[in-house]
């Protein structure tokens, strides 16, 4: 019968059986090679009629009908192919004709729909077989399963996570195997990128192993920072037929400490001891390691591992060394190794190249350098063999110790131990030859590294064995190694250059550490113009300057003496909105041996009172010496020796906080009113209050050499009268000690009380102020003759100013 009869679907209904007798026939090869047919949609599937009683139970037939489906399966007509196996397979189950079908052809028709119709097309077809009665599964090879997998990854790769999560439903539930189709840890980062939780859920449970794929999207959440989500999905997993299970438990422990909320992973750990569920090490391990910041947090965890009775193992104590390493407990270190050393002999608690290393780092911090090679020997009885990480930390500690030929020494013996050394480790080495001041020798190790690579020094070749002598690897500087020798340059400036250059030829270039080192070696080589150029070039090389290099410039000028560019680059800094530190005010502070002007007193107390603002505390005692000594300037009556030993006598007196006294004296210095001559001394000392005094008379003086005179009294409140009795000694000592200076030393006027014009009244007085709006202070009429004010005249003060510039005027003409 023709086969356009067969495919029919006005098929009669009394379909004759081949004839059995003829030998078998392939399809015509124009019907085998048809792939030109539109691609296959099961909607237009449709069986009208059941054939399935024309069909004769023979092996002949069915063998028959099985190669024509398969057959026209190939050629992607697998919607006859449905129609032929559904015809057959209506009647009942055929083993035989399932088992005749050819699984090659039907998969290339497979393939064939992937390519032209994609996954829809193949998950209809799908599951119309399903619906027949033959499992899909068994219609794709490998080749088809190919490009199944290539299709699930497109979607994924292009972010369709609901079409990828919908096939795979589909699949899982013909009974694919899924696993094979696509890897979901790598799907799992995709819906972590996206934040679909609830996708990323159904995804999981899809597999069977999605105990353990919820633990991978709780550790990817993690990863991301997005502790809410990772919550949510170890809260999701108490809903799973396995529960919660211990892996779980320490990935949610971990991602705590990946986050920073060491809180949380206590409330967890909290919960579960109340929910009953039973921990191992492993998870109270997580615990400890997540709080291992808090030493004492950490030893109660361990304490509750022994009464839950978890035997610790070796990571537990290495996790406890850790937290005594970060709050530098050596004592509590050194008890936990002798304890560790005590039962070494038990597996689980053998020690190892960690735990040998994390007690070496506790030590490193303190400079334990002896103690560091003990362990170090303790290591090589054991039969440890110290890794990269130890050999670098006991080299850093005799390093930092300053122990140049113990270094040179260990790391002869690290390269005879076969560990071959990494460029921190060079570095290392040269850090210990700057840091014991041998920089001759740190200059001849790069070179030599430089030429030979790195392996034993020939210094050290009669000690080595000449078998070690071959053994060499390239040494490659990095940005760290320059830095170093950069400051084995000292103050040879052109040498420090040539670094740089050096650095800039082997495409290295160099950071903020870098130029500001070559600025400091400026500064010491009293060279400020190759400092300055070195601070031009660092901004062409596009590093934006912080305040560590403006803050070398600045002592770079200071300690040559350009005071004007050093206050030219702190305006510049705060100008770039570079924050001083404490470092850039003191350097400013100590810019002046000697005031000699009002401008330069007025220019250290901005800096002083700045410095306050930014919550900084200066050195007050070295300022308040420098303000003193430009006060006692207008004593020129006194003996210079005389003055001097002044000065150091009252130097010599008992530290303390001088904010009060700087406060009033920046109050008067930096005020613009001329006519405001009130100075308020309640609260200071004598010498103090001396000061302040002088340095409003110094003012004043050099204020008349600039033309203005003063014009009104100058008015001292002393406080004699608004103090309690026992401190009314004192501030007569110190009203006594104001009424000397300006009396006895100067040949001032004073006048005990406001005189015939007292022009102000101070705050907290038993006088009553009003506000200066109105012009001048005004007083009750009812007051005490003696107030503690001491009153100097205008008149007076003319006289004194006059005769002081006559004075000088005097000097430089017999000088002239």
């Amino acid at each position: 019968m023709p086969e356009a009869a067969i495919l029919s679907p006005n098929i009669s209904p009394a379909l004759p059986p081949p004839n059995l007798n003829r030998k078998k026939q392939k399809p015509k090869a124009p019907i085998l090679r048809e792939y030109n047919r539109p691609p296959f949609k099961p909607r237009l599937l449709n069986v009208r009629r059941d054939i399935s009683a024309s069909v004769p139970d023979s092996s002949a037939s069915l063998q028959y009908y099985a190669s024509l489906a398969s057959s026209l399966a190939q050629c992607g007509r697998l919607a006859d192919f449905l129609m032929i196996s559904e015809s057959v397979l209506s009647g009942g189950a055929h083993p035989k004709f399932i088992a005749n079908i050819n699984v090659r052809m039907v998969s290339e028709g497979i393939a064939y729909v992937l390519k032209n119709s994609g996954l829809k097309g193949v998950l209809d077809f799908v599951s119309e077989v399903e619906r027949v009665g033959i499992t899909a599964y068994q219609l794709f090879d490998e080749k088809s399963r190919g490009l199944l997998r290539v299709e699930c990854t497109r979607l994924a790769v292009e972010g369709r996570l609901e079409e990828l999560v919908s096939v795979m439903e589909t699949l899982s539930g013909y009974q694919f195997p899924i696993q094979g189709i696509i890897d979901p840890t790598d799907v799992l980062t995709k819906f972590v990128e996206r934040q679909d939780l609830d996708l990323a859920k159904r995804f999981v449970s899809l597999y069977p192993q999605s105990q353990l794929l919820f633990c991978s999207l709780i550790e990817e959440f993690g990863k991301k920072n997005d502790l809410r989500s990772a919550m949510e999905v170890f809260e999701s997993l108490k809903e799973q037929p396995g529960g919660i299970n211990k892996f779980a438990c320490r990935s949610i422990i971990d991602v705590c400490g990946l986050c920073g909320d060491f809180m949380q992973s206590r409330a967890i750990f909290e919960g579960l001891i109340e929910e009953g569920i039973v921990l191992n090490v492993y998870v109270l391990n997580s615990l400890m390691n997540v709080n291992a910041h808090d030493l004492s947090y950490t030893l109660g965890v361990y304490r509750r591992m022994q009464a839950l009775g978890v035997e610790a193992d070796i990571a537990s104590y290495n996790i406890l060394l850790k937290a005594c390493c970060n709050v530098r407990r050596v004592d509590l270190a050194l008890k936990i190794y002798e304890e560790l050393k005590a039962v070494d002999g038990r597996e689980s608690l053998k020690l190892d190249a960690y735990t040998y290393t994390s007690m070496i780092k506790v030590l490193s911090g303190e400079g334990m350098w002896e103690t560091v090679l003990t362990i170090k020997e303790d290591m090589s009885s054991a039969g440890v063999r110290p890794n990269l990480i130890t050999w670098s930390l006991i080299l850093s500690t005799c390093a930092n110790c300053g122990l140049a030929d113990h270094a040179l020494k260990l790391f002869d013996e690290m390269l005879r131990d076969n560990c071959l050394p990494n460029t921190h480790c060079c570095n290392t080495i040269l850090h210990a030859c700057v840091k014991s001041f041998q920089f001759d020798r740190a200059f001849r190790l790069y070179h030599f590294w430089r030429a030979c690579g790195i392996r034993i020094p020939p210094e050290m070749e009669s000690e080595a064995d000449s078998i070690m002598n071959p053994f060499a690897s390239p040494f490659k500087p990095t940005v760290f190694t320059f830095n170093i020798l950069m400051k084995a340059c000292g103050t040879d400036y052109h040498r420090a250059r040539a670094l740089v250059r050096e650095m800039e030829g082997l495409g290295i270039s160099p950071d903020i550490i870098t130029w500001s080192t070559l600025i400091d070696i400026c500064g010491k080589a009293r060279y400020v113009k190759g400092a300055l150029l070195a601070l031009k070039d660092m901004k062409a090389s596009g590093i934006k300057l912080d305040v560590q290099a403006y803050t070398v410039a600045i002592k770079a000028c200071v300690e040559n003496k350009k005071l004007k560019i050093a206050f030219f680059l702190f305006d510049e800094m705060k100008r770039y909105q570079v924050q001083p530190n404490r470092a850039t005010y003191n350097t400013l502070l100590r810019a002046q041996t000697n005031y000699g002007s009002l401008y330069e007193v007025q220019q250290s107390l901005a800096i002083y009172q700045e410095m306050r603002k930014a919550g900084f505390s200066a050195n007050d005692y070295y300022l308040k010496g420098l303000i003193e000594e430009w006060c006692e300037g207008v004593l020129c009556s006194r003996n210079k020796d005389d003055s001097s030993a002044h000065i150091s006598k009252k130097r010599t007196e008992q530290h303390k906080p001088y904010h009060l006294f700087f406060e009033k004296v920046a109050t008067h210095l930096q005020n613009d009113k001329e006519h405001d001559r009130v100075i308020d001394v309640r609260g200071l000392s004598k010498v103090e209050a001396r000061i302040l005094v002088l340095s409003v008379l110094r003012m004043m003086k050099e204020n008349y050499l600039m033309g203005e005179v003063t014009k009104e009294n100058m008015v001292i409140f002393t406080g004699a009268d608004a103090v309690s009795i026992p401190a009314v000694s004192n501030s007569l000592k110190v009203q006594h000690a104001i009424m000397h200076v300006l009396k006895d030393e100067l040949g001032l006027t004073v006048i005990t009380g406001y005189g015939n014009k007292p022009d102000i009244v101070p705050h907290g007085s038993l006088l009553s102020p009003v506000s200066k709006a109105e012009g001048s202070y005004k007083y009750s009429a009812r007051r005490p003759q003696n107030l503690g004010v001491v009153t100097v005249p205008v008149e007076s003060l003319h006289q004194w100013l006059y005769k002081r510039n006559h004075k000088r005027n005097s000097s430089i003409n017999l000088q002239l």
